[in-house]
């Protein structure tokens, strides 16, 4: 445990940060389980809509600095490959 005061509050701050950048995880990990579950029952309109959401979502993670470009650009490649053979 920190002793210093700045210490604990940099502690405080990094655990708050680390609890916001799962929940924005999650939210993108569950868009792509969403996109795969429409792509295998070929719920075509279903895809449409939900792949801009992932492209939007991965861009802002990575200017929050919570993904990495690479990892954001290989997530929309993979996705889009998804809603292309769901066509």
């Amino acid at each position: 445990m920190p002793n210093l005061a700045n210490a604990k509050k940099a502690l405080r701050q990094s655990q708050k940060r680390a609890e916001l950048n799962k929940v924005q995880k999650a939210e993108l990990e569950s868009l792509r389980r969403l996109l795969r579950k429409a792509a295998t029952a070929k719920k075509i309109e279903e895809v449409q809509a939900t792949l801009p959401k992932i492209y939007k979502l991965a861009d802002k993670m990575v200017n929050k600095n919570i993904i990495k470009k690479n990892k954001a650009a290989r997530i929309k490649a993979r996705s889009a490959m998804v809603s292309k053979k769901a066509q």
